[in-house]
């Protein structure tokens, strides 16, 4: 059974940083693709952060470009996004998605809140 968790949310000043963490069980994560998104009630799911399995490559969301990055331990099978210089609007519930190369089904972790206010 594949479970993602999600920790590492919070409160955070403006300007401030977080690290959110999103540890895997059923999934080996140096072998699957792993996507940050975000979401505000009232608005659409927004995708964050992407990395893959093989080759490192990262994708990021144009409001994460040059503030957010995304990482993986393959020894604690977890997934990272590094969290900087943050805004009021950065304030969603943050989840962790991840899937197999090629598989159609994915898996979402149960999000973590971050909160970006004075």
């Amino acid at each position: 059974q594949v479970q993602l968790v999600e920790s590492g949310g919070g409160l955070v000043q403006p300007g401030g940083s977080l690290t959110l963490s999103c540890t895997i069980s059923g999934l080996t994560v140096s072998r699957s693709i792993v996507r940050w998104y975000r979401r505000v009630p009232g608005k659409e799911r927004e995708f964050v952060a992407r990395i893959e399995g093989v080759g490192d490559s990262t994708m990021y969301g144009d409001s994460a470009k040059g503030r957010f990055t995304i990482s993986r331990d393959n020894a604690k099978n977890t997934a990272y996004l590094q969290m900087n210089s943050l805004k009021p609007e950065d304030t969603a519930v943050y989840s962790c998605n991840a899937y197999r190369p090629g598989a159609t089904t994915s898996y979402w972790g149960q999000g973590t809140q971050v909160t970006v206010s004075s």
